[in-house]
């Protein structure tokens, strides 16, 4: 069983999310003027869209400077920050996300895109990020293929949390669940930085997703997308994977399990028909819904209950204290009703800026 640690700094838990909320819910709009520049529009008449009419498509560029002003201020704070560790982290968050900008624009062939995902994740793991199975019986055994697994990790929820972005209001949401279920386990298991990173990304998400929700005035895009799954990512690795066990990592799959399900199914699936697992298709979990006769809202609400069951699981799993559970679904009600309230208030005006 493991117990909170109250040698935390929640002063500066709080002000991470406070500060990258509030800087995300300020530059949405400005990240929607640049996608119309910029020509990032989501067409209409594509055979994928759920929009009606073309959508801008690059709003991640809020998210992502929601995060990383957040992380400049940090550094006066946070002297573990200030590492060749977190050099690399910060490095390959930059190339994520002119990947994404670029693929947003021009849409990329899927090799170029996973090519240079790799590159990213080749910079973390090079500078220091990798997943090590300490605890493990087989120790020597593993630590021989570190890097590769600590790049397929990446690599993958990159990509994992990509597949989701197809429903308004979607990826951002479930990466605000899993990051929230994240954060409560780094309290418990793992280090003040990762829950650092947990509290900016969830407040990033958080400020992007009132004019996110149906119907969108702008979605992430690839930006968006491949930054959060990069995010959560290399913050699982820094926070639980590094220094536990096998035990470990299979908690936080289960924090991350809707969009680590649907990417492994999807990909599956195209494999067994002969296509080519990096092509989009209408073959997505919550496409199948909208399928079935479910609205936008009703897809996106499912599949959040999905997410916060999987959360809830793992939290369960990890602390085996059903008060912990609570006090996280209590956080997870607070923050989504705050966004509810403002989106109603936004109303009207919001398609307007």
């Amino acid at each position: 069983m493991y117990y909170i640690e109250f040698g935390h700094n929640w002063l500066l838990y709080i002000m991470a999310f406070a500060t990258s909320f509030g800087i995300s819910l300020l530059l949405t709009p400005w990240a929607k003027i640049i996608s119309i520049k910029i020509g990032a529009i989501d067409k209409s008449d594509k055979e994928r869209s759920m929009h009606k009419k073309p959508i801008p498509r690059c709003g991640g560029i809020a998210i992502f400077l929601g995060f990383m002003v957040t992380m400049g201020i940090l550094l006066f704070f946070l002297p573990e920050i200030r590492t060749l560790e977190f050099a690399g982290f910060i490095v390959g968050a930059f190339i994520v996300v002119v990947l994404g900008i670029l693929d947003d624009v021009h849409d990329l062939p899927a090799h170029l895109k996973f090519a240079i995902q790799i590159v990213a994740a080749l910079v973390v793991v090079f500078t220091g990020t990798r997943i090590e199975f300490i605890n493990w019986p087989f120790q020597e055994v593993f630590e021989t293929v570190s890097v590769p697994i600590t790049i397929f990790w990446i690599v993958g929820m990159t990509n994992a949390v990509n597949f989701i972005d197809g429903v308004d209001g979607l990826a951002a949401g479930v990466t605000t669940i899993a990051v929230i279920f994240l954060m409560v386990l780094c309290i418990l298991t793992g280090s003040p930085l990762a829950v650092v990173f947990a509290a900016t990304l969830a407040g990033s998400c958080l400020g992007f997703l009132p004019r996110n929700f149906s119907p969108a005035e702008v979605i992430m895009g690839d930006t968006g997308a491949t930054f959060l799954g990069y995010i959560l990512a290399v913050s699982s690795i820094i926070g639980v994977f590094k220094g536990y066990a096998l035990f470990s990592v299979l908690i936080i799959m289960m924090a991350m399990a809707l969009p680590i399900f649907d990417m492994a199914f999807v990909t599956l699936r195209r494999l067994t028909s002969g296509k080519n697992p990096m092509n989009a298709d209408r073959g997505h979990l919550h496409h199948k819904l909208i399928d079935l006769g479910y609205s936008h809202k009703q897809t996106v609400v499912i599949m959040y209950v999905i997410s916060t069951v999987c959360g809830g699981i793992a939290i369960i799993i990890a602390v085996q204290d059903i008060r912990i559970l609570i006090i996280s679904l209590v956080l997870l009600f607070v923050l989504f009703s705050i966004i509810y309230a403002y989106r109603k208030r936004l109303g009207g005006d919001s398609n307007g800026k």
